[in-house]
């Protein structure tokens, strides 16, 4: 069987010049190339998702500083002048004011709550090792997946037989209990990512359970608490299922409860003007505390991602 060798360079000989070879360079990568096109994409996906969210948010403000026949006449086009009157009819006529002062108290009053026992909680669970730990924990996790659905009839018979049924603080103890399944689950995860050292650190000072978790791990827990109140937040201010069967009373409706008679009360002649002025009202609340805290948000949801 015959091989095919390489023949072995000859030397050169002495004295004379060693010619050189020119060897190919090699083409580039297209690699900055496909990376240039996916941030082209990836950009303009996110400037389209942006219009998106922003230009019915804009249309809604400007609406609600139209008359009603401006509405209906050109949907699109700026108003001619401002009606400022849409809003002050919403605050007062459609008792918009009171609305917002039983929502800023049940929502107040329940976020508090909601961070207070859900943080104490998450911080047994993550850093106590005791019998039931986990099972403690994935009954929480549990309550995530159950529908609040299948709960509101005999969530009803029990608010009514404790006699907080159509009550503010009824109301309360119940978004309570709605959301704590979710702040334990988030927080636990986010102390677990805490160092432990500090605590260590404080439990040689002397420093007793109590203040080692009031003092030390949850001003270092800010993030995680700011993130998980705003999420509660958003959910706790839209909520219109629980309080339309907990909370039948007119006089104690929250936002939600207001919109939607302000919708309907006029039968077929609605104050279009009117609601979109009530609906600007109850979102503002929402945008302005996303804007402000967008970034402790950022950090609560990267901060247990980064250890």
């Amino acid at each position: 069987m015959k091989t095919t060798e390489t023949p072995a360079p000859i030397p050169a000989e002495p004295g004379l010049p060693i010619a050189k070879v020119d060897v190919p360079a090699k083409k580039p990568r297209a690699v900055k190339k496909e990376g240039s096109v996916l941030n082209v994409f990836s950009h303009g996906m996110l400037i389209l998702w942006a219009i998106m969210v922003v230009m019915p948010l804009l249309w809604a403000v400007m609406t609600s500083f139209k008359d009603d026949s401006s509405i209906f006449g050109s949907p699109w086009s700026l108003p001619d002048t401002l009606h400022f009157d849409n809003w002050a009819r919403a605050w007062t006529d459609a008792h918009m004011s009171e609305y917002f002062l039983n929502t800023v108290l049940v929502v107040g009053g329940s976020l508090v709550g909601t961070l207070v026992l859900g943080s104490m909680a998450a911080y047994v669970l993550a850093r106590f090792d005791f019998p039931g730990n986990r099972f403690i924990y994935y009954l929480f996790v549990g309550g995530m997946s159950f529908p609040i659905m299948l709960a509101l009839v005999p969530l009803f018979y029990v608010v009514n037989n404790m006699g907080l049924l159509n009550t503010i603080h009824g109301l309360i103890l119940v978004y309570i209990a709605y959301s704590l399944p979710f702040t334990v689950f988030f927080l636990t995860a986010f102390f677990r990512s805490l160092p432990s050292s500090v605590a260590e650190a404080a439990f040689v000072d002397g420093a007793s359970h109590s203040r080692t978790f009031f003092q030390v791990m949850l001003p270092m827990a800010k993030p995680g608490l700011i993130s998980v109140g705003i999420f509660n937040f958003l959910g706790q201010w839209n909520q219109y299922m629980l309080p339309t069967v907990l909370n039948t009373d007119p006089d104690k409706r929250v936002l939600t409860q207001g919109l939607v008679q302000l919708a309907v009360s006029q039968g077929y002649k609605g104050d279009w003007s009117g609601l979109f002025a009530g609906l600007v009202m109850a979102m503002l609340p929402v945008l302005a505390a996303y804007i402000i805290f967008q970034r402790q948000v950022v950090q609560g949801l990267t901060a247990g991602a980064l250890k």
